[in-house]
């Protein structure tokens, strides 16, 4: 048995600890008010601290009700109840990571966010005057004078990886983003002091002179912007990401002059649901509240090709019949049978004038279409492309009015030749 150094009942350090280390939940993104501390203490009362696992999930069944805290509950729980060396993980985790060790690392972003959370002001455990003293003197210092700036590095790191201070830069940085589109010729035309010959208004302005001929009306191709159309995954493995994805569609949806007709967004777990009346918001924060009220598959499985099927039959004709531009954002991984998938995509991508794939797992040096669902849907894409930085996203605003690119799609449709 793992006995904890913590006080006893009688001592109120017990519950000043206990509160210190709530308080550092909430700063790293946990939903932790009065009551559950309350409700914790009580617990580890009747439940008894002597066992560190059994102290744990005492601790965890009170402040931990969502799958996604749990990393950050376990990461906080090292680092503040009694891990020897709890500074230089919390320093270690804070310090700038190179691109390609951080994707070695799932854990790390919990760890940095549990890490930052602690240094926001919070203490260790009061027991041992020893380890008071030793957090005073020590001191560290960090150059760095050679690590690329800071929103630099912001707009290259992963998403998943930032930490709570990260992402609300990141945030504020999506939010000034935004996804111009070229407008494009429609059927009608309008008159033009050049262009080509309008034969019927030139010959009815001929009939109403008798005849004579004075001059020729000209004409022109009338413009018209598409509508965007985005196909957002919220499944489990794409939570991190859909969140921020859907904080930069908020901002596309209330540009002004970016030029698109409508943005119509659509989010899909296991069921579609049209969002795009709550995207009108001005808030973003009431905006997304409104969503995640709505769509009622946050975090669930995944089934793209029953989400992309009911799009086809119940929203398709209502949305994309002006040419429209179509992201889907998705990581491909699903369970539905392939060749049912690849009918439904073939489906979208033949009623969309141009369909861009973002995928996430696109950040994987050496990702290759192993999964079934991504070889499902890859040939009847318009280009695949990556789609998990601020970098990511301000590279499609380059690209979206631009037939020709492809993204990664040659080079993965190569090796499933292969």
């Amino acid at each position: 048995m793992e006995h904890l150094p913590l006080d006893l009942p009688d001592n109120p350090r017990l519950a000043g600890n206990i509160t210190h280390f709530a308080r550092a939940l909430r700063r790293a993104g946990l939903p932790i008010g009065p009551g559950r501390v309350i409700d914790a203490i009580r617990a580890v009362e009747a439940a008894g601290f002597s066992n560190k696992i059994d102290f744990y999930w005492t601790l965890h069944a009170c402040f931990v009700n969502r799958p996604e805290h749990r990393a950050i509950f376990a990461q906080l729980f090292r680092l503040y109840w009694r891990d020897p060396r709890y500074l230089e993980h919390m320093m270690a985790a804070m310090l700038p990571a190179i691109r390609g060790v951080q994707e070695d690392r799932p854990a790390q972003a919990a760890e940095k966010r549990a890490a930052e959370a602690l240094l926001d002001g919070a203490q260790a455990p009061q027991d041992d005057d020893r380890h008071d003293e030793d957090d005073e003197d020590t001191r560290i210092e960090a150059d760095a004078s050679l690590t690329m700036s800071r929103k630099e590095r912001l707009r290259t790191l992963d998403f998943e990886l930032m930490s709570l201070a990260e992402m609300t830069e990141a945030k504020r940085m999506l939010a000034r983003l935004t996804l111009p589109v070229k407008p494009m010729p429609s059927r009608r035309s309008m008159v033009s002091s050049i262009g080509d010959i309008d034969v019927p208004r030139t010959m009815r302005a001929a009939l109403r002179r008798g005849g004579d001929l004075h001059s020729l009306s000209l004409k022109k191709p009338r413009l018209r912007y598409p509508n965007l159309v985005v196909l957002c995954d919220i499944s489990g493995s794409m939570s991190q990401y859909s969140r921020v994805v859907l904080h930069f569609l908020h901002a596309v949806s209330n540009a002004k002059g970016a030029g698109w007709a409508k943005v119509h967004a659509f989010t899909f777990g296991t069921r579609l649901t049209n969002i795009t009346r709550h995207l009108a918001a001005r808030d973003v924060d009431a905006a997304l509240k409104a969503a995640g009220a709505e769509a009622q598959d946050w975090e669930g499985g995944t089934r793209i090709g029953a989400s992309i099927e009911a799009f086809n039959r119940d929203w398709s004709r209502r949305v994309m019949g002006q040419g429209a531009v179509v992201l889907l954002i998705t990581d491909g991984l699903d369970r539905d049978a392939p060749n049912e998938l690849a009918l439904h995509m073939q489906r979208l991508h033949l009623t969309a004038r141009r369909l861009i794939w973002l995928n996430p797992l696109l950040r994987w040096d050496g990702f290759a279409p192993k999964a079934a669902g991504i070889r499902a849907m890859l040939p009847h894409v318009d280009s695949f492309r990556a789609g998990h930085s601020i970098a990511s996203l301000e590279e499609l605003a380059g690209v979206i009015s631009r037939p020709d690119d492809l993204g990664e799609k040659t080079r993965l449709m190569a090796m499933m030749g292969d």
